[in-house]
């Protein structure tokens, strides 16, 4: 009998301890930040892209900048790559949560999603071979445009179809345009001007112009879901970055200059 009650208190004592344990990594869950995924195109240096051929790590501005304000919001970020032509569909389907990949606020999409405040501004660039004749916007007449599909600069491109007849071409990542440029199949192609510059700098028999057709599109956004929560959260942590010059403070280490 006596056995039997000391195995009985031993039983008692130990289900306690195994309880506690279970309280106790209950608590270490709730203190974990929640995840936010990240939907962009990393292709698109120095905004986002792989870091080096043998990883996985998407790195950029966007990033540093998506990590900085969700942190401040108590999240964690998970980075999700996918084509840019498929960004707003994947946040429309639920696949990412926001996109934070150079996107313009076009008012086509702002049909379908919410941005938030600007937060990086930049212009298109021509880019080209050295030796290809093209420098203005004029000698583009009757050549191959290349541009990425789903973005900006394909509107752009078919805006200045309308005023310098050319022949446009659309590839899903900006590598895919250089090299299309670099092999002869594209005399040139459209791409914002703080990437195409990093693509410039790598391939010496590329050169490019800016081109200010359209001004009042410039200007990149973190895209939402519609009517979400987040996108005034966002915009609250991005404006204290603004003013408190930590924003600068990112621009300045990804881009080397301020705005």
């Amino acid at each position: 009998m006596k056995k039997r009650f000391i195995l009985f208190l031993s039983i008692i004592m130990l289900v306690g301890i195994l309880a506690a344990c279970g309280t106790n990594n209950k608590n270490a869950g709730t203190k974990d930040k929640k995840v936010l995924v990240m939907g962009t195109s990393a292709d698109y240096p120095p905004f986002e892209y792989i870091k080096t051929k043998t990883s996985d790590e998407i790195i950029g501005f966007d990033v540093d900048l998506a990590k900085a304000i969700a942190g401040k919001l108590g999240y964690k970020v998970q980075v999700k790559d996918i084509d840019f032509s498929g960004l707003i569909q994947a946040l429309k389907s639920g696949q990412v949560d926001f996109v934070l990949a150079g996107m313009t606020p076009t008012e086509k999409r702002k049909k379908s999603v919410d941005f938030s405040d600007i937060y990086y501004t930049a212009q298109d660039m021509i880019v080209t071979k050295k030796d290809s004749g093209i420098k203005t916007l004029d000698d583009l007449k009757g050549k191959t445009v290349g541009v990425q599909l789903g973005s900006i600069q394909e509107g752009n491109a078919k805006d200045l179809n309308k005023k310098v007849p050319i022949k446009i071409e659309n590839r899903n990542r900006i590598p895919d345009l250089i090299q299309e440029i670099k092999a002869g199949r594209f005399d040139a192609a459209i791409i914002e001007d703080t990437v195409a510059k990093g693509f410039i700098q790598k391939e010496t028999d590329l050169t490019g112009f800016t081109s200010n057709a359209n001004p009042e599109q410039a200007g990149s956004a973190i895209a939402f879901p519609k009517n979400s929560d987040l996108t005034a959260k966002f915009n609250k942590e991005l404006q204290k970055m603004k003013d408190n010059g930590e924003l600068k403070k990112l621009i300045v280490k990804w881009f080397g200059g301020e705005q």
